[in-house]
């Protein structure tokens, strides 16, 4: 009987998950690499991160995304994929309810291996009352882990959220003296939110949505690259999200446009792309690695 390894069984069982919401539409099967993601670092953060982060939120809300609503196990498989390729930095957030699947990837990833980044919800809702220090701590039960690498504040929409999120503010500050956050900042959902970030001392982190079609984005990409820049240059670190338009730029050469644009930028660290199958994972390692070493 011929023998195939983990890897291989992974592949062939996951071949032909939904893809087309992720940005990888049509996308033929792409045969095993050894291509692995590249670690780089995150501004002047301290943190030395993997290129490319494991997203959990495609669809997400009101605590469920298309990572959670397909089930642990199945998940897993992904993210075990993942492993392998080096990609073991998890994308989490309270709204995406999926910090279960972080918690079960960190019982194999050893916790200093791994990068955990989430996110805190500010906006009243039935799963959301806690106070911002009490919500640090239930994410740290939910997640299985003591500390966070990076924790933002979540899809900030206007230029005045110093102001109205100052409670959470205090409480990230204060969990990062204590060394249970290594590096905070915000997920931008505007453009006024986003140069508001750019000159904020307090912001170690900025997740920005960057592609080079404007699509879904706070700006067009000449104007939201800029304030990336310029936040760069000042030593923030800076996440890209919605790289392939959370999955309007789906054709092959759109995802290499996006992928050379962001990367070759030189003013966006690293990135979030939300992955539903395998096939996901080896294509998109594959073109960073190759990309990383052409730009």
């Amino acid at each position: 009987m011929t023998q195939i390894s983990r890897r291989q069984f992974i592949q062939a069982g996951l071949i032909g998950a939904a893809a087309a919401s992720t940005g990888f539409a049509g996308m033929s099967y792409i045969n095993p690499t050894d291509s692995m993601i590249d670690r780089v670092k995150l501004g002047k953060t301290g943190l030395i991160v993997p290129h490319l982060a494991l997203g959990t939120g495609t669809h997400g809300g009101k605590q469920s995304s298309d990572m959670t609503r397909m089930g642990i196990q199945n998940w897993l498989k992904i993210a075990r994929y993942a492993q392998e390729r080096g990609m073991t930095f998890y994308d989490a957030a309270d709204l995406y309810g999926s910090h279960q699947n972080v918690k079960e990837i960190l019982k194999e990833v050893p916790r200093e291996k791994a990068t955990l980044l989430s996110k805190i919800w500010t906006r009243p809702e039935d799963w959301n009352k806690d106070a911002p220090k009490a919500t640090i701590d239930r994410f740290r039960k939910e997640t299985g882990s003591e500390y966070f690498d990076i924790l933002l504040l979540h899809c900030m929409t206007n230029e005045k959220w110093k102001e109205e999120k100052k409670p959470y503010i205090e409480a990230l500050s204060e969990a990062k003296q204590k060394g249970i956050v290594k590096a905070v900042g915000l997920s931008c959902h505007s453009f006024e939110a986003l140069k508001v970030a750019a000159d904020d001392p307090w912001v170690d982190v900025i997740l920005a949505r960057i592609n080079p079609e404007g699509v879904i984005m706070d700006a067009s990409p000449d104007e939201v690259m800029a304030v990336l820049k310029k936040a760069h240059d000042r030593g923030k670190g800076i996440i890209g999200m919605k790289i392939f338009g959370e999955g309007k730029l789906s054709e092959e050469s759109q995802r290499e446009k996006s992928l050379r644009y962001v990367i070759g930028s030189k003013n966006v660290d690293c990135m979030t792309i939300g992955i539903t199958s395998v096939d996901q994972v080896e294509d998109v390692v594959k073109r960073i690695s190759r990309i990383v070493k052409e730009v």
